[in-house]
């Protein structure tokens, strides 16, 4: 029984193992990264005023008090 053991762990540890080919898909994460900040820009341009109006009137609110 040990000399199956034996020669199995051998077998495993001993063989050689592809190599391995794939690093990812860059290209992918880049158009994702891309379309994010795009989005945050488009976000920003149309509720920008807004939130600066809302920053405003808060620290106003906190100052004044």
């Amino acid at each position: 029984m040990q000399s199956l053991l034996t020669k199995l762990f051998v077998a495993l540890v001993l063989t050689p193992r592809p190599a391995r080919k794939e690093r990812g898909d860059v290209p992918g994460w880049v158009l994702i990264t891309v379309m994010t900040a795009g989005l945050v820009v488009a976000i920003w341009a149309v509720a920008g005023p807004q939130l600066s109006r809302m920053l405003q009137d808060a620290l106003s609110s906190v100052t004044n008090k």
